[in-house]
């Protein structure tokens, strides 16, 4: 699949795309279990496609040091 971000193509193997990882993918995340996994899923169906990972704040479960803890786990 292509990405938009422009030369990142090496940066961004092994990172996990909060908008289309699976289940699987995000519990790959440092912190992140099944529960809180699947909370993500349920918020971008309910509100669409994450537009910055700080949005990830807005998810039950998942705080800014959360978010710190992952963040160089993640693209968008």
């Amino acid at each position: 699949s292509k990405s938009t971000t422009p030369a990142k193509s090496t940066a961004i193997t092994g990172k996990v795309n909060i908008n289309t990882g699976s289940l699987a993918d995000l519990m790959n995340l440092k912190g992140v279990g099944e529960a809180t996994a699947q909370k993500i899923i349920d918020y971008r169906k309910a509100h669409g496609a994450f537009k910055t990972i700080d949005e990830l704040d807005n998810v039950s479960g998942i705080g800014a040091a959360k978010i710190n803890g992952f963040r160089d786990q993640v693209v968008l």
